[in-house]
């Protein structure tokens, strides 16, 4: 079988600190047609996310902090509430997901199991994000969480009630995609289990 894409043309626009490129490439169409296009790709390399809930309680381990491209696009003051997350670096994603876990939240995790993964963004961006829920127990907390300061996290650690975490998504309190993702596939775990 022909490759239906060939790349002509790999070029660097940015490198500070993600890789952004333009890509000039010729495309295959079924019926034989060929299409020089030209795209970028926004390259931050894969991540992993985890909810961490408390079955007992009913409640969620969530953070807040500060995005500044959500600031350029409308979001009055640019916080964010959302899932513990990062950057896989030299993990896999388990071991991304626990590291985050602690330096995030603080909670280290026991029991924790994949969900999903999926690209987030697959018209721009490259990263595969890697999908985990996990359960927290007040026993489990090890450290304060709020990010790395060398990073600039500033992360504030928020434990909410799963009921009113859904509804902070009706509400627009949650728009971002890997925290609604989650918090919808725990609901229905929940519900069906």
């Amino acid at each position: 079988m022909k490759h239906r894409v060939i790349i002509l043309e790999n070029e660097i626009l940015s490198d500070h600190f993600y890789t952004l490129r333009k890509i000039t490439f010729e495309y295959h169409l079924p019926n034989g047609e060929k299409q020089v296009q030209t795209r970028e790709a926004f390259d931050r390399g894969n991540g992993a996310a985890i909810l961490l809930y408390h079955p007992q309680n009913m409640t969620v381990i969530l953070t807040r902090q500060f995005r500044m491209p959500t600031f350029i696009n409308g979001n009055p003051d640019g916080m964010m509430v959302e899932v513990c997350a990062g950057m896989l670096d030299e993990d896999n994603p388990e071991a991304c997901a626990r590291r985050e876990s602690v330096e995030e939240t603080g909670y280290q995790v026991d029991k924790m199991e994949k969900v999903l993964e999926a690209y987030m963004s697959p018209g721009a961006v490259t990263e595969i994000l890697h999908f985990f829920i996990g359960t927290y127990s007040e026993k489990q907390k090890i450290e304060e969480g709020g990010g790395l300061k060398d990073e600039h996290e500033n992360i504030e650690v928020l434990e909410i009630p799963l009921e009113r975490a859904m509804k902070m998504i009706q509400t627009g309190e949650i728009k971002d995609a890997k925290t609604i993702l989650l918090l919808q596939h725990l609901r229905l775990k929940m519900v069906t289990n």
